[in-house]
């Protein structure tokens, strides 16, 4: 299939440096006294997150430039090799970190499996769907293959333990069945099914239960399950409207656990306010609005469920970061999107940028 090529969405390239650039100027300013504590080096975080912006650059631009079509012979191999690197991570090469073992060692570098499983997902899903566009509306044909694919990704991400990501990767997958056409009623099956895999998921571990406790009151457990909501609230409350300046944060100073990670973005708030939150917020908005713009135009059935699926993947997971740090939803350890610290987070949202701009190089409109 020959499409006539164009140059990329200009919005949603802005749009996205724009969130990188927003990412490397908090990390420095969130984690610089820890740095200094741990590691004898204020920019210790801000390095790594410099340098893997920019390989993520480079990565987008490459992508962006190979058609897309081309890519998608990639969907089966890949989803084959996050499965078997989700299964490495419970071996020995795991790598431990946070009470969780959610990365595998590579030399001096760690990798984190489920970063590629999400953008792995999107991409089997989309070149399968395509294939099975006229079954969709089937449960037994359309639905349950998809529910078989969710259940063995999340449960491999789960036992990690990582709930926070597991609900992202179903929360995409309910997505693109929707976009694809799949029935209401399928769907509501498939939440059903999804709310009682969390159930058993919160039955068996008992601290993920204790999140749930601390979420619904976190000021009755002030000094341990409710600590890190309460200290996320206080660092957006000090904000105020402008924030008490950036770099001038007080929650940073040992106050806030995960200050530079899945809660970035409550250092955001206190030091930017809510117009520097509310910019956030726009900015991902935006990325919405253009995500869904080019899937809507995108010449073929695959680039239009992967332009969907990579928006829904990565808007989705802002909304349940903020959602979290702003203490309307549970703890769940994920985190934001072209902010928060993570290699492997921003060189994978950064891939999926870059297909994201290829599929919109040949939009129809």
């Amino acid at each position: 299939m020959r499409l006539k090529k164009g140059p990329p969405d200009f919005v949603l390239f802005i749009t996205t440096l724009a969130l990188v650039g927003m990412g490397l100027i908090m990390v420095f300013s969130s984690s610089a006294v820890t740095a200094n504590v741990e590691n004898h080096s204020p920019y210790y975080f801000f390095q790594r997150q410099l340098l893997w912006a920019l390989i993520g650059l480079v990565v987008m631009i490459v992508l962006m430039r190979i058609n897309y079509l081309r890519l998608r012979a990639l969907a089966f191999p890949l989803m084959v090799v996050a499965i078997v690197c989700l299964l490495l991570v419970l071996t020995p090469l795991g790598v431990e970190g946070g009470g969780s073992t959610r990365a595998l060692g590579l030399g001096g570098l760690s990798f984190t499996p489920s970063e590629l499983a999400k953008l792995a997902v999107v991409m089997f899903l989309a070149k399968t769907m395509e294939i099975n566009i006229d079954k969709i509306r089937s449960f037994k044909n359309g639905v349950l293959p998809y529910l078989l694919v969710m259940a063995v990704i999340c449960a491999l991400v789960i036992v990690q333990p990582d709930l926070g990501t597991a609900f992202v990767i179903a929360g995409t997958i309910f997505g693109m069945l929707l976009v694809a056409g799949a029935r209401w009623l399928h769907l509501g099956l498939l939440g059903v099914a999804g709310a009682g895999a969390v159930a058993l998921a919160i039955i068996v571990e008992p601290y993920r239960a204790q999140r749930i406790v601390a979420f619904i009151d976190p000021w009755k457990y002030p000094t341990d399950k409710g600590y890190q909501t309460i200290q996320s609230l206080y660092a957006l409350g000090s904000g105020g409207l402008f924030g008490v300046g950036l770099g001038r944060s007080r929650q940073k100073f040992f106050y806030l656990p995960e200050q530079h990670t899945d809660f970035i973005f409550a250092i955001l708030g206190e030091e930017l306010g809510f117009m520097g939150a509310f910019l956030v917020l726009i900015l991902f908005l935006l990325f919405a609005w253009r995500g869904f713009k080019i899937a809507m135009n995108a010449p073929d059935t695959f680039g239009s469920l992967l332009a969907a699926g990579i928006t829904i993947m990565i808007v989705f997971q802002a909304f349940v970061n903020i959602a979290v740090v702003c203490g309307a939803l549970p703890v769940t350890g994920i985190t934001l999107p072209f902010i928060s610290y993570g290699g492997s987070s921003l060189l994978f949202t950064m891939a999926g940028v870059g297909l994201l701009l290829n599929v919109s190089r040949y939009s129809t409109n």
